[in-house]
């Protein structure tokens, strides 16, 4: 998919702008979402001069949104239709962890609205809206620590609400999140309509990044311990930017993919009752109309 257009969210900076380099260079044509509109337009301008000389590649492009906003979310989906983009590969890797119980507007927990809910809702308002081309590739950043996730595989709490009342551990939250965002594109990708894929994506453990600024407790105190076994930021991008140039596309479409080949996530996360179950619960909670089995 040399010649495709790829939308990054989280594409302002960190592993969403390397990506953003790499797939640049490789002949794609990308599309920065950032919450920052300067920090969003000055990663675009870095980018300008890299694509080959060939003629592959039109100017990067920019689009400002706030993705913990359900209502932004739906407002960049529909800015990307008015435009008339068709957006060939969509990676979702925005994301973040935080060190407390926030809500957000919409009542939902913050590392839920943007790890989950985000990609989940800008999906399907591209596919509502005919955006996704009909080979497209959704991309959503996984990670090895959703297998710290917590999920009452009875009763699957999609919105992160349950947190309020529950020790807040910042790490496992995140981890749970991350879990019920790949439950979810496990049964998006039986749904998607023939020829799409969706794909979980690892960059592992990335030098010089941290899940969010707003890092805090004991994942601010063992950062530290764990830089020995990190990998450069390029090495970390490796894995979603082979999901998005691949040809033919990769499989297994639903899998989750680990230093640039198929891997296994934690045992949850291969439950297909548990996965149907979250993706009904998410889509009923923001009002979408499921796709078909």
């Amino acid at each position: 998919m040399s010649t495709a257009t790829t939308v990054i969210t989280g594409g302002g900076s960190g592993l969403g702008l390397v990506t953003a380099r790499h797939l640049t260079e490789a002949g794609q044509t990308v599309i920065l979402v950032g919450r920052d509109a300067a920090r969003t337009a000055a990663a675009a301008d870095s980018l300008r001069g890299l694509a080959p000389d060939d003629g592959r590649g039109a100017a990067p492009r920019t689009y400002t949104a706030d993705l913990e906003q359900w209502s932004q979310v739906r407002g960049l989906a529909e800015r990307l239709a008015s435009d008339a983009v068709s957006v060939d590969v969509l990676i979702n890797n925005a994301g973040a962890a935080f060190p407390r119980y926030e809500q957000t507007a919409d009542g939902a927990e913050r590392a839920h609205a943007l790890n989950h809910h985000a990609p989940f809702l800008l999906t399907h308002a591209l596919l509502a809206d005919g955006t996704l081309a009909p080979g497209a590739r959704i991309i959503n950043l996984s990670t090895f620590v959703e297998k710290r996730g917590k999920v009452d595989t009875g009763d699957p709490d999609v919105t992160g609400r349950s947190w309020k009342t529950r020790f807040y551990h910042q790490l496992n939250v995140y981890a749970s999140s991350k879990l019920i965002s790949l439950l979810a594109t496990r049964e998006l990708a039986r749904r998607l309509p023939d020829g799409m894929s969706a794909y979980n994506a690892d960059s592992g453990m990335v030098k010089g990044t941290a899940i969010n600024s707003n890092a805090g407790g004991l994942m601010r105190l063992t950062a530290p311990l764990f830089k020995p076994f990190a990998v450069s930021p390029d090495d970390g991008v490796r894995t979603p930017v082979l999901l998005a140039t691949a040809s033919p596309a990769p499989r297994p479409s639903g899998g989750y993919f680990s230093k640039s080949r198929p891997g296994t996530p934690s045992r949850p996360a291969q439950d297909d009752g548990l996965a149907r179950t979250v993706y009904g619960r998410t889509a009923r909670l923001l009002g979408i109309e499921p796709l078909p089995r």
